[in-house]
Protein backbone atom coordinates (compact mmCIF):
# COMPACT_ATOMS: atom_id res chain seq x y z
CA UNK A 1 0.00 0.00 0.00
CA UNK A 2 2.85 2.40 0.75
CA UNK A 3 4.28 1.81 -2.70
CA UNK A 4 0.92 2.78 -4.17
CA UNK A 5 0.79 5.97 -2.08
CA UNK A 6 4.29 6.90 -3.24
CA UNK A 7 3.23 6.18 -6.82
CA UNK A 8 0.21 8.50 -6.45
CA UNK A 9 2.39 11.23 -4.94
CA UNK A 10 4.94 11.02 -7.74
CA UNK A 11 2.32 10.87 -10.50
CA UNK A 12 0.37 13.75 -8.99
CA UNK A 13 3.53 15.86 -8.79
CA UNK A 14 4.42 15.09 -12.40
CA UNK A 15 0.87 15.83 -13.54
CA UNK A 16 0.77 19.13 -11.66
CA UNK A 17 4.07 20.13 -13.28
CA UNK A 18 2.76 19.17 -16.73
CA UNK A 19 -0.36 21.29 -16.29
CA UNK A 20 1.71 24.21 -14.93
CA UNK A 21 4.19 23.98 -17.81
CA UNK A 22 1.35 23.87 -20.34
CA UNK A 23 -0.25 26.93 -18.76
CA UNK A 24 3.04 28.82 -18.94
CA UNK A 25 3.54 27.83 -22.58
CA UNK A 26 -0.01 28.89 -23.39
CA UNK A 27 0.59 32.31 -21.90
CA UNK A 28 3.77 32.73 -23.95
CA UNK A 29 2.23 31.39 -27.17
CA UNK A 30 4.70 28.51 -27.34
CA UNK A 31 4.38 24.84 -28.29
CA UNK A 32 1.87 23.14 -25.98
CA UNK A 33 1.74 19.79 -24.24
CA UNK A 34 -0.89 17.63 -26.00
CA UNK A 35 -4.21 17.37 -24.19
CA UNK A 36 -4.04 13.58 -24.47
CA UNK A 37 -0.81 13.62 -22.44
CA UNK A 38 -2.39 15.74 -19.70
CA UNK A 39 -5.52 13.56 -19.60
CA UNK A 40 -3.53 10.32 -19.54
CA UNK A 41 -1.27 11.54 -16.74
CA UNK A 42 -4.32 12.54 -14.72
CA UNK A 43 -6.18 9.28 -15.27
CA UNK A 44 -3.19 6.98 -14.71
CA UNK A 45 -2.38 8.12 -11.20
CA UNK A 46 -2.06 11.88 -11.22
CA UNK A 47 -5.65 12.97 -10.69
CA UNK A 48 -4.88 14.78 -7.44
CA UNK A 49 -2.21 16.85 -9.18
CA UNK A 50 -4.50 17.43 -12.15
CA UNK A 51 -7.33 18.73 -9.98
CA UNK A 52 -4.98 20.95 -7.98
CA UNK A 53 -3.47 22.37 -11.17
CA UNK A 54 -6.88 23.00 -12.70
CA UNK A 55 -7.95 25.12 -9.78
CA UNK A 56 -4.70 26.65 -8.54
CA UNK A 57 -3.39 27.49 -12.01
CA UNK A 58 -6.89 27.95 -13.50
CA UNK A 59 -5.87 25.80 -16.42
CA UNK A 60 -8.16 23.62 -18.55
CA UNK A 61 -11.20 24.49 -16.43
CA UNK A 62 -13.30 25.40 -19.47
CA UNK A 63 -12.95 21.91 -20.93
CA UNK A 64 -15.58 19.67 -19.34
CA UNK A 65 -13.71 16.50 -20.28
CA UNK A 66 -10.74 17.48 -18.09
CA UNK A 67 -13.04 17.71 -15.09
CA UNK A 68 -14.65 14.36 -15.94
CA UNK A 69 -11.36 12.53 -16.51
CA UNK A 70 -9.79 13.95 -13.35
CA UNK A 71 -12.74 12.97 -11.18
CA UNK A 72 -12.96 9.51 -12.79
CA UNK A 73 -9.26 9.14 -12.03
CA UNK A 74 -9.80 10.24 -8.44
CA UNK A 75 -12.62 7.72 -8.12
CA UNK A 76 -10.62 4.69 -9.21
CA UNK A 77 -7.41 5.81 -7.47
CA UNK A 78 -9.12 6.29 -4.10
CA UNK A 79 -11.30 3.23 -4.68
CA UNK A 80 -8.21 1.06 -5.08
CA UNK A 81 -6.64 2.65 -2.01
CA UNK A 82 -9.76 1.95 0.06
CA UNK A 83 -9.90 -1.63 -1.22
CA UNK A 84 -6.32 -2.24 -0.11
CA UNK A 85 -6.92 -0.60 3.26
CA UNK A 86 -9.99 -2.75 3.94
CA UNK A 87 -8.41 -6.01 2.80
CA UNK A 88 -5.05 -5.66 4.56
Amino acid sequence: MYVYLIFLLIMSSITFCLYAADKKKAQKGQWRIPEATLLLASFLGGAIGGVWAMFLKRHKTRHWYFTVVNFLGLTWQFGLLMYWMINN
